[in-house]
């Protein structure tokens, strides 16, 4: 049936919930629809537009903290499912500075990358290559980590609510 992002009071987002859930959140007037979806969820006694993106009408405190050891899906959230190095899809993490060299594994050192740039940086550094990261890597955001985690790629209708960290890429050469 799809799924609904939820945001806070303040606009922030939060999480991303099966449609179901979301229209129990209507129902129960706990929540307004922004954004409507396409379709309607309809009873004996009424209809619905489906809901594409909800905001709550409480503001719901959010705990910032972040795990100090990177996940492998940690990374590609951060990295928004794309290698850094040429922008394909992501298949694998990299160490940037390489275990090998003396690279930790920290979300500082770890970045994502497609299997061709992976196995052709191997065990190098970035100068040895000619490369060069489009950012620093850095902790992930608490949306990145709680917001998609069965999906890959968000739905477009929520663009506009989604940070903008990550969405630019530059292709390195």
């Amino acid at each position: 049936m799809g799924s609904a992002l939820v945001l806070n009071q303040s606009y922030e987002p939060l999480c991303v919930i099966p449609v179901k859930r979301a229209a129990v959140l209507l129902l129960t007037r706990k929540a307004e629809t922004v954004t409507p979806g396409d379709g309607f969820l309809r009873s004996e006694t009424m209809h619905i537009p489906i809901p594409s993106v909800v905001r709550l009408k409480r503001y719901v405190p959010i705990p910032r903290q972040v795990g100090s050891s990177p996940s492998r899906r940690g990374v590609f959230a951060r990295d928004d499912w794309r290698c850094v190095y040429c922008n394909a899809a992501a298949e694998t993490i990299d160490h940037v500075v390489p275990r090998s060299r003396g690279g930790t594994h920290t979300w500082d050192n770890v970045v994502a990358a497609c299997a061709p740039c992976n196995h052709r940086k191997s065990d190098k550094s970035l100068a040895e290559m000619g490369w060069r990261l489009p950012r620093a890597p850095r902790p992930p955001s608490g949306w990145q980590l709680r917001g998609f985690r069965g999906q890959r790629r968000p739905d477009p209708a929520w663009e506009a609510w989604l940070p903008r960290h990550g969405r630019e890429r530059a292709r390195l050469s």
